[in-house]
């Protein structure tokens, strides 16, 4: 069991690193493509909206698919589908052709990712302890892969559609050979039991397990509202509010995405230790100090501190509501991702625009005072989770728990 679990969890890294490297791929060819297609950058910023529908679609889809069908189903025809759709966009030639190329690659994505959450909830559950950070670590990971592919394939001369369908092709084979690794089904558990503080119902109180995924799946909004107008906001605001030369300014982002990966990598021993409900309250505090940082500090070293801080704050959040969401209840955890997701992902693509709408009423420094408020009020809700441990398979320890006893047995 020990071996075939510890398979399933590099497998579900596998997911993750290829996930960030077909969406990254589809990234690093935007400008080309923008180009190609002869469009504005506010049309393309329209036609990413479809993308983000696209998306929001699919994981409404895949939640419940997931459930009904398991995860070894769907998860690895999700990655098949990403890959089979990557060269869409790269053969539009006008908008409508590229709006549909991205509604059904968003389609794809959302099955993709929604699938792979769910069955790292799975494995977290397997494992007794959180794990859960250190899969959407690995996402960073395919982002650097697909910059370099995407470089090399510029290199060579490949039109965007040549290089992006060699990047799918490669993406099919890599899901249909992780596939055999996935965990067939979510593991059997007790109502009660004990192992290292995850969540079994994690959210705290009685009453309806639906209503209350609703409440992380808003938490989810307001963090990844946040980290959506990091991602777009952060190297215009060294720019333009605080003078720094475009080269400098760039930096602001690649602090805030390097911060984000790092607190990912050292979240799930935190996790273990404090619990979730610690993660999501500590975090989003460092996160609110963070952009208050950013807001009112005058120099630049002051403000690329605030940007590290708020992405290592908003860093362990994500995951932590995913993971909640997925052990609400074990025989809907699709579902429940799915809502949370969903909704996070309405918030990551709504955060750029909102602080844009801002500024017309206030400069854009100032409008980073809504990010700041979201993260207050989600240290406040995180009161929602709770450290109830997770319950173990019938008749087993925890993989960890059996790997030290054994350790320790034979040391005598």
């Amino acid at each position: 069991m020990e071996r075939s679990l510890r398979a399933a969890r590099v497998a579900t890294y596998v997911y993750f690193v290829l996930y960030g490297t077909l969406l990254g791929t589809w990234v690093v060819h935007i400008p080309v493509i923008e180009e190609r297609v002869g469009i504005s950058h506010a049309t393309l910023g329209g036609l990413l909206v479809v993308l983000g529908l696209g998306a929001f679609a699919g994981m409404r889809v895949a939640g419940p698919l997931t459930d009904r069908l398991g995860t070894r189903v769907v998860v690895p025809a999700g990655g098949v589908l990403c890959g089979a759709t990557l060269f869409l966009p790269g053969l539009a030639d006008d908008p409508w052709t590229l709006a549909a190329a991205l509604l059904v690659f968003g389609l794809c994505n959302g099955c993709l990712d929604v699938s792979m959450n769910a069955h790292a909830v799975h494995v977290e559950k397997a494992y007794g302890r959180p794990v859960m950070s250190g899969f959407h670590a690995t996402f960073s990971v395919g982002g650097v892969l697909a910059a370099l592919a995407g470089a090399g394939a510029a290199s060579a001369g490949l039109r965007p559609a040549a290089g992006m369908a060699a990047m799918g092709a490669v993406g099919v084979v890599v899901a249909l050979a992780a596939a055999r690794a996935l965990l067939p089904a979510a593991p059997a558990v007790e109502d009660t039991g004990s192992a290292h503080g995850i969540a079994t119902s994690p959210v705290a109180g009685g009453g309806d397990t639906r209503g209350r995924v609703w409440l992380l799946a808003v938490l989810a909004l307001m963090v990844m509202l946040c980290e959506g107008a990091a991602n777009d906001w952060s190297a215009l605001h060294m720019k333009d509010v605080m003078g720094a030369s475009a080269g400098t300014a760039a930096f602001a982002y690649g602090t805030f995405a390097a911060a984000m990966t790092v607190g990912r990598l050292l979240a799930d021993p935190f996790a273990a230790r404090f619990g979730p409900p610690a993660i999501l309250r500590l975090g989003a505090a460092v996160a609110a100090v963070g952009i208050t940082l950013v807001v009112l500090a005058p120099w630049l070293w002051a403000v690329f501190t605030g940007w590290a801080l708020f992405g290592l704050g908003l860093s362990g959040c994500v995951p932590q509501l995913f993971s909640a969401a997925g052990h609400a209840d074990p025989s809907a955890a699709g579902a429940n991702v799915s809502r949370v997701a969903g909704l996070g992902y309405v918030g990551m693509l709504a955060g750029p625009a909102v602080i844009g709408w801002l500024t017309h009423l206030v400069a854009l420094d100032h409008a980073f005072v809504l990010l700041a408020l979201l993260c207050v009020t989600t240290a406040v809700g995180a009161r929602v989770l709770r450290a109830d441990p997770v319950p173990v398979r019938r008749g087993e320890e925890p993989a960890d728990r059996a790997r030290e006893r054994e350790t320790a047995a034979s040391s005598h």
